[in-house]
């Protein structure tokens, strides 16, 4: 009696101590406070998938970007100070009217209300802009405030098409890509983008520490290259999902949803 007695006693401790150690593994996935715990509390379901707090706060950044950016590059094109400014500032308006009309139109079909003016910062972002009257120090400050701004919103826009989903918020944050990512090639190729200030900035809200291979050395020499000799053997997807918007949606007097 006493060996059964104390073969169950065994028996049980060990299932308690099994289950203890397994009831974390379970349930860790939907305690409060987790990663996953507040994907599913911001979560709303749609017709076109899950939509996500981040989700949401994408759509209306993308919102925000044109409300500041499209006057930025309208003020551009009327200072002209370098044709390269001016194409700079013709790319903004163009490419900001196409993805405003794509962002107010996905707000609608979520139905998400969008800002209708620029934050603080942006309309600061103007206020510094309007108010340089030297040529160059408008030229530097229009090339590099905007080329940050676009830095911002391209890892954002990353992170969002590589977790969302939602297909309309996805196929937003294509638009967005491909108008985000022609912006900065164009800012860059004014000449004026200031590329310490944006590795100052980005260096000083950084957590972690830089990781990498150790720096050349000095006077060696480096491996050589091998040449590009092919071409992709896929076809490279359009410079936007929805080149023309219709005239209503394009817009800048179109009401907001």
């Amino acid at each position: 009696m006493r060996s059964i007695t104390g073969t169950t006693l065994v028996v049980v401790a060990l299932t308690a101590t099994i289950s203890a150690l397994l009831f974390p593994i379970w349930s860790y996935a939907d305690r409060s406070g987790t990663g996953v715990a507040n994907l599913n509390a911001g979560t709303v379901n749609t017709r076109w998938g899950p939509l996500s707090a981040a989700d949401r706060d994408f759509v209306v950044r993308v919102r925000l970007a044109g409300l500041w950016e499209g006057p930025a590059g309208q003020q551009a094109i009327e200072r002209a100070p370098t044709p390269a400014i001016k194409t700079a500032g013709e790319h903004l308006v163009d490419g900001h009217a196409f993805l405003d009309a794509r962002v107010r139109e996905v707000a609608a079909q979520l139905g998400m209300e969008l800002p209708t003016q620029p934050n603080a910062q942006q309309q600061g972002f103007l206020k510094t802009l309007t108010g340089d009257r030297d040529t160059t120090t408008y030229e530097k400050d229009f090339a590099t405030i905007v080329r940050q701004a676009h830095g911002k919103v391209f890892s954002l826009v990353a992170q969002i098409r590589a977790n969302t989903r939602n297909s309309l918020v996805r196929t937003l944050a294509d638009d967005a890509n491909t108008t985000v990512l022609d912006h900065m090639k164009v800012l860059e190729a004014t000449g004026f983008v200031d590329f310490q200030a944006l590795a100052t900035s980005a260096a000083a809200t950084a957590t972690a520490s830089p990781t990498g291979p150790p720096p050349p050395v000095p006077g060696s020499t480096p491996p050589a290259v091998p040449p590009v000799t092919s071409s992709p053997s896929f076809p490279l997807p359009p410079p936007a999902s929805r080149a023309n918007p219709s005239p209503a949606a394009a817009s800048p007097t179109a009401t907001n949803p």
